[in-house]
């Protein structure tokens, strides 16, 4: 995107013309007529004149004179930022072994007549895990859990959700066979209860998961129960972190559904939701996604062993993650690296130390200096003369 043309002054004619007036009302008091017939006033006006030409013709300095100019002071452009977001992989089916995903994984948006498909691409690798339901505990505010697993495998017997009057704080645990972080989860709860008086498009519940820090919120995708309302199918992104854990001597992966606080308006239970029947199984799994192409081994030639070499990528800009890139050349001893710092002020001779201009893809070596005693000093260690330089 192009920059907007710059506003370097934003002074007029009329505004040079009053600054003028009240300097003369300092700087000369006995001058008393400012009015346009006074020939002082005539030449303030013609002198303001001029300087709103030079103010005109300054603001339409080219964009590219006007990134030199705020080079010379030393500001450069931010670096450029790359789009991120969370995708979600789905999958066609329940699987029995896991399903990874890896890094630079491309997904894109639907390309039509007039857009070109946006590709983004993973940043980490995804491991899709399959789960079973293990294990159903019911907790009750301020009380220990109690395992229901076996009454919930007795035919046309409903397990009570929560305590027959239910209270903010009473939850169900459900035990996965394994921990699955970042993966998307689906619940499949059988019941036989209608009508327990909450409004099923915002029941006072909350669905979170156990984790190395403590239980955190999950992501509900879809709540096809209405809150424990309705046979449906609950779908649950679980958190990163989430980690196997033991509860009422059951080791599992735990999620839960905990009853809060109704805001204000909102209707509560009047009596608690039952399970007759439940299941768990793996559906997907999210990762973060980046708008941005990975690039590697790209040749940009060999080094002349002088200081202050300048390259250019191929790829530009290059976004400004740490490190945005790794500079390499080969060395008797094989492949170097060269690191990325903002200037050379504290390089010395021996640091193997680039810069990089990340909107022009431009990389420096560190220059020589010549002392005011004669002598030069090198900010910045120079690449052997002939030895080839890649970049990633």
């Amino acid at each position: 995107m192009a920059l907007p043309s710059p506003n370097l002054d934003d002074r007029r004619f009329q505004q040079f013309v009053d600054d003028a007036k009240r300097y003369i009302q300092q700087r000369a008091p006995e001058w008393t007529d400012h009015n346009v017939s006074d020939p002082g006033v005539t030449l303030v006006e013609t002198v303001a004149h001029m300087a709103d030409q030079i103010v005109y013709r300054l603001n339409r300095v080219p964009e590219k004179n006007h990134l030199a100019f705020l080079d010379l002071v030393g500001i450069t452009l931010f670096p450029p930022s790359a789009a991120r977001t969370d995708v979600t992989f789905w999958l066609a089916a329940p699987q029995e072994e896991p399903v990874a995903v890896p890094v630079g994984t491309e997904v894109a948006t639907l390309r039509t007549e007039s857009e070109e498909a946006v590709v983004f691409a993973t940043e980490r690798e995804l491991s899709v895990v399959p789960s079973e339901l293990r294990h159903l505990l019911v907790q009750h505010r301020g009380e220990a859990a109690i395992d229901r697993t076996h009454d919930l495998a007795e035919e046309d017997k409903d397990v009570l959700c929560f305590a027959e009057s239910p209270d903010p704080g009473d939850c169900m645990l459900f035990g996965l066979s394994a921990a699955v972080p970042h993966c998307a989860v689906a619940l499949d709860l059988d019941s036989r209860v209608d009508g327990v008086g909450v409004d099923p498009r915002q029941p006072p519940l909350v669905w979170e998961a156990w984790t190395a820090d403590g239980w955190r919120p999950c992501e509900v995708d879809r709540d096809g129960t209405g809150g424990l309302n309705r046979p449906g199918e609950v779908i649950l992104h679980v958190p990163g972190g989430h980690v196997l854990s033991r509860n009422a001597g059951q080791e599992a992966g735990w999620l839960r559904c905990r009853v809060t606080e109704p805001h204000s308006g909102q209707p509560f239970y009047t009596t608690s939701p039952t399970v007759r029947a439940a299941e768990a199984f793996t559906v997907g799994g999210t990762t973060a996604v980046v708008h941005a192409e990975t690039v590697y081994d790209e040749a940009l030639g060999e080094s002349t062993g002088l200081p202050g070499q300048r390259l250019r990528l191929a790829h530009a800009p290059v976004v400004g993650d740490d490190p945005p890139l790794l500079l390499q050349t080969a060395e008797p001893e094989g492949w170097r690296d060269w690191r990325v710092v903002p200037n050379f002020a504290a390089s010395g001779p021996d640091d193997r130390h680039i810069t990089l201009d990340a909107t022009t893809g431009e990389i420096a070596f560190g220059p020589a200096v010549r002392e005011p005693d004669g002598s030069l000093r090198q900010f910045g260690a120079v690449a052997p003369k002939g030895a080839p330089i890649r970049a990633h």
